[in-house]
């Protein structure tokens, strides 16, 4: 059997992508929505007071980004040294709970995306409606539960 020199031909049939940070720009959406919790949350435990280290971007990005919600919540807790019970999946927006601090995120982000839209990355639209041109089977794909 003799090696390739060259790269082989492929036939591509469909092309996926991901939705979040490939297709639209939803990660400034997440961050803010991620922040007024967080920020919050901090102010509360501080007594009212601005916190003396609001939630950054680099926090967005070591505790919370590409995690599942409640994991990236406890995830942050643990970086500041802060525990809350975990709670349970039922419970209130306003329970200060890893569950409760969820859902109080994912109804800032959901807000700001009915009031907002979902930015979407123009040389995304370039690269989709090329692929789409070309005859490619194309699919979006989130591991978002609003990928709706």
């Amino acid at each position: 059997m003799e090696p390739t020199t060259g790269p082989t031909e492929r036939r591509i049939d469909a092309v996926v992508f991901d939705m979040d940070g490939v297709v639209t720009d939803t990660a400034r959406v997440h961050f803010a929505a991620w922040k007024l919790v967080f920020d919050e949350l901090l102010g509360r435990l501080a007594g009212g007071e601005e916190p003396t280290e609001p939630f950054t971007f680099d926090d967005y990005l070591r505790d919370v980004d590409g995690k599942a919600r409640y994991d990236g919540v406890a995830s942050f807790l643990e970086s500041r040294g802060i525990t809350l019970p975990l709670g349970q999946p039922t419970d209130d927006p306003e329970q200060l709970t890893v569950y409760g601090l969820g859902k109080r995120k994912d109804d800032y982000f959901l807000a700001a995306l009915d009031e907002q839209g979902a930015v979407v990355f123009d040389d995304a639209v370039v690269v989709l409606d090329a692929a789409r041109d070309a005859g490619k089977r194309l699919a979006v794909v989130s591991a978002s539960e609003n990928c709706d």
